[in-house]
């Protein structure tokens, strides 16, 4: 209909001008008006009238429509911002800057969920350290878990630690190490020997949560999520 009421207006407006400049030449060569002259021009500028009309509640109409809906930063689906190989690229990027040797990501496991709308991703660095994700229904990445198998009798450290660090410089790309370790600080890694079966500690840094818990005396968890 836009189209429509767009062509009534500019085909209308321009008889309608053609139609007044013969009657003024009429008028200045002293000739009497002619009645056809008066009934064209107008009509013309009746048509133009209604298509400039028909315009302009159109777009009222389009522009009440686009207030109604949410903002487009409220339906973005929450997560990460960034796809599966983008993660992968700026994972192996701070492990690369870093020369964190051992964690460098060679191909991302991704399963689909067709069911769910979604999917997950998987990465085994070893034996005892495994990656874990989940993504949206726009397969970008809504969460990420790094699992540690082992004795959490014994003080953290080694590669299960610099893991988090390598994730928590992935989801802030202007953060340096010193930054990844005032997180790992700020959760409770750094303050004390992580040796309980119960312990949960947690830190905000830029809309994310980053969480790490023993689950079990064999089982730790490092998640990272969009925080609530």
């Amino acid at each position: 209909m836009q189209y429509l009421f767009t062509a009534l207006f500019i085909l209308g407006f321009i008889a309608f001008l053609g139609f007044l400049v013969l009657m003024i030449l009429s008028m200045r060569k002293g000739n009497r008006l002619p009645i056809k002259y008066i009934f064209f021009t107008t009509a013309c500028f009746a048509i133009a009238s209604i298509g400039l009309y028909g315009m302009l509640t159109l777009s009222s109409n389009s522009s009440q429509s686009g207030e109604d809906q949410p903002p487009s930063s409220q339906i973005e689906l929450s997560g990460l911002h960034m796809t599966t190989d983008e993660f992968q690229n700026k994972f192996n990027g701070a492990v690369g800057k870093y020369r964190l040797n051992g964690l460098s990501i060679t191909r991302l496991d991704i399963q689909d969920s067709s069911e769910q709308g979604s999917g997950a991703f998987e990465y085994v660095f070893n034996d005892e350290l495994r990656l874990g994700g989940v993504l949206n229904a726009d397969e970008s990445v809504q969460e990420i878990k790094l699992y540690g198998t082992g004795d959490t009798s014994e003080p953290m450290g080694g590669i299960f630690l610099t893991a988090i660090a390598t994730l928590i410089l992935t989801t802030n790309s202007e953060y340096t190490y010193n930054d990844a370790q005032d997180v790992i600080q700020d959760i409770g890694l750094l303050g004390r020997d992580v040796n309980q079966s119960d312990f949960n500690g947690a830190t905000v840094r830029n809309g994310l949560e980053y969480r790490f818990n023993i689950q079990d005396h064999d089982h730790s968890t490092f998640e990272i999520t969009v925080a609530k």
